[in-house]
């Protein structure tokens, strides 16, 4: 009788851990929900904070997933609604209500076209995800788009009135789509083992990032997000005859987009 209650325990606490990455998926929707309510209320330098926690969020709940082994098709499907919403719909009103409703109409549908684009790149993941080498995303990935645009209203939160700004902020939107959706690779990270030993100078080059962001929020979040973006275009300005390095597949979806 001992025996068979330890199994059922053991069972139910293994239920019980697959509701844990689904509880920080959860914490992301609520995230870009209230990034939606602040860009409504103009309240936009909370929106973007919103969507920087969003962002931390979605990144959590894969590892979390993977450290767990609580990995399902639930989790994967539950995870790109949620990613629509935080890191589709939330940023692409943001940039609209801050900075793109004043223009003329073609111009102010860039939001549109970044949720269109954000919405396809997640949808390419899911069906892309087992045959696809874990190191790298394919095409930008919604939350470092999400975040690009955030660390702009971060940095600089007051309402957009000059049409020049506005239409630099537009070709950041449209950009940022084109990137979703391309074959750019971007690192993923998730090579990076936090059980293993981590060398002495990486824990350096976080403390530094931590006292840097300590400091100075704003410009060091608008310097990451846009280090991460030129990190995956770069690589591609080799000279003509240069073939970019093979990627070799690995299989499993390990990952979220």
């Amino acid at each position: 009788m001992r025996g068979r209650g330890g199994f059922k325990d053991r069972a139910r606490f293994r239920r019980g851990a697959y509701l844990i990455p689904s509880l920080f998926t959860t914490g992301n929707l609520l995230c870009g929900y209230i990034a939606v309510v602040r860009s409504i209320q103009g309240e936009f330098e909370w929106a973007a904070i919103a969507l920087f926690i969003a962002a931390l969020l979605d990144r959590l709940d894969g590892w979390v997933a993977r450290l767990t082994g609580t990995t399902s098709d639930f989790g994967v499907q539950f995870d790109s609604l949620a990613d629509v919403i935080s890191f589709g719909i939330a940023p692409a009103l943001l940039a609209y209500v801050w900075a793109l409703s004043a223009l003329p109409k073609p111009f102010s549908l860039a939001p549109f076209l970044y949720l269109a684009t954000s919405a396809a790149r997640l949808a390419r993941f899911n069906i892309q995800a087992p045959m696809q080498d874990k190191r790298y995303f394919v095409g930008l990935p919604t939350p470092a788009a999400a975040c690009a645009i955030a660390a702009c209203v971060y940095y600089d939160p007051g309402r957009v009135a000059d049409p020049i700004t506005a239409f630099l902020v537009m070709f950041l939107v449209v950009t940022l789509s084109v990137l979703m959706i391309s074959k750019v690779r971007y690192r993923s990270f998730k090579e990076i083992d936090l059980r293993r030993r981590v060398p002495w100078i990486v824990v350096i080059l976080v403390a530094l990032v931590y006292f840097a962001i300590a400091g100075y929020p704003s410009a060091v979040a608008l310097f990451l997000s846009f280090a991460y973006l030129l990190s995956g275009l770069v690589p591609r300005l080799r000279p003509a005859g240069q073939k970019e390095p093979r990627v070799v597949p690995a299989g499993g979806r390990d990952g979220r987009p």
